[in-house]
Parts: structure tokens; sequence; C-alpha cells
């Protein structure tokens, strides 16, 4: 991951690791919440019991938090974009050298993917752009 960490990320990540025991370095924002990336096996001691620690941090900051895994390669793409991406569904997804395309499917799904004003796609471009270095597009 490429990206810089500002002030604020900073401040989450240190409180992410105080109330979870967890250390990580990938966090990321889309559709107004924190994404925290942390490795599949640790995924369920972040969550906590009942989903303690996101309530609590969540609470903390008063803003919406997710826990997904860390892709390892390219592989995991479709895995971490359907987690990222969620409750919205897509039809496929297609892995080329430079690219990942995403079929929206209906009209609903595609403007899911979208945004207003492309604000999730800017958002997902930035991420697929750090984690995979590829281009991200929805047709």
């Amino acid at each position: 991951m490429a990206s810089t960490i500002d002030m604020r990320d900073l401040r989450y990540l240190n409180l992410f690791q105080k109330i979870t025991g967890i250390r990580t370095r990938h966090i990321f924002h889309y559709n107004d919440m924190i994404y925290f990336a942390v490795p599949k096996n640790l995924l369920s001691k972040a969550l906590g019991r009942d989903v303690e620690n996101l309530r609590r941090m969540s609470s903390m900051i008063k803003q919406r938090i997710r826990v997904v895994p860390v892709p390892k390669a390219i592989q995991h793409a479709k895995d971490f974009i359907k987690a990222v991406v969620e409750p919205v569904q897509f039809k496929e997804i297609e892995l080329t050298a430079t690219e990942i395309i995403i079929t929206g499917g209906s009209t609903q799904n595609k403007a899911g993917l979208l945004g207003r004003n492309k604000k999730r796609l800017e958002d997902m471009k930035k991420i697929i752009r750090d984690y995979f270095a590829r281009e991200y597009r929805v047709a």
C-alpha cells in the first residue's frame, strides 16, 4: 500500500490498536465509513465478542467502521471488493493486466457503485490503485 497516512488516520489506527490489540497500517475511507484491513486470521479478534470492539470504537469517533481482510494478491481482489462495497451487489468482476472492470448489472447496482457525483467511484479507484496497482472502472 503506497498511500500516505494523515494525522487523523494515524489517531484512528492507534485507537484501533488500543481497543483490539491488533496493529495494522491499512486504513481507508469509502462511502463515509472507515475501513480497517487486518489479516484474515485476526478478523474475529478485531471484531471482538458480539462485535463489541467495533461498537465501542464507532461510538467514540462517531463514525461507522468496518473491518475487512487484507488481500494478499490479485486473486483475492473479488472477495476484497465484495467486502468493501457490501451491500451493493455486482454481476461480475474482470481482471486484466492493467485494470479491474466491474459489471454492475442493474441500473440500481451500477448507481450504488458510482455514488453521488461519482464519489464512491473515485474512492474505489484510489483503493484499487493502492492495493493492486491497477485502474478501476464500472461497466
